[in-house]
């Protein structure tokens, strides 16, 4: 009798720690696509103006150099990153590097950081958002056409 309450315990506790190792899994597993443009942005009436060229890091790996309106990709997993920037800000400017912690929201799988709102000081809801990708739309290359190859000529 005592073996068998023995044995129901061992095994919900078990089935508690696996459960317990899936929830953690879930969340520190979550990968997350993060797109970082160097576009000018306006938003609530603010204006954020494009750095000439931007060196991005990404928790200590080279992302690439993004000049004026190009669009830089990196993988993350989990919720937090650390983003290291080597800003210069005009052709003839000096370069200089700030660092970044930040926190990405668990339910969007493509996000778009705009990084001159994101060094001014804008509020998250300017500087990131969902990516969403376009629909594709059927070009007329894209048609199938069907015809008969042993159509008959026709008088007309």
């Amino acid at each position: 009798m005592m073996n068998s309450k023995r044995a129901i315990l061992i095994r919900l506790i078990a089935v508690a720690i696996v459960i317990g190792i899936a929830a953690a899994m879930f969340v520190i597993g979550r990968g997350h696509t993060l797109y970082f443009d160097n576009k000018s942005l306006e938003a609530g009436g603010e204006s954020y103006e494009a750095f000439y060229q931007v060196e991005v890091f990404m928790n200590d790996e080279s992302i690439g150099k993004l000049n004026e309106g190009d669009r830089g990709m990196a993988t993350i997993m989990g919720q937090k990153c650390r983003i290291v920037l080597h800003i210069k800000p005009a052709k003839n400017e000096k370069k200089y590097g700030s660092a970044v912690n930040l926190e990405i929201p668990y339910n969007m799988d493509g996000v778009i950081l705009n990084l001159p709102a994101i060094m001014s000081g804008a509020p998250r809801e300017v500087f990131m958002e969902e990516f969403i990708p376009a629909p594709e739309t059927p070009t007329e290359e894209d048609e199938t056409v069907i015809t008969d190859e042993f159509e008959m000529p026709t008088d007309e």
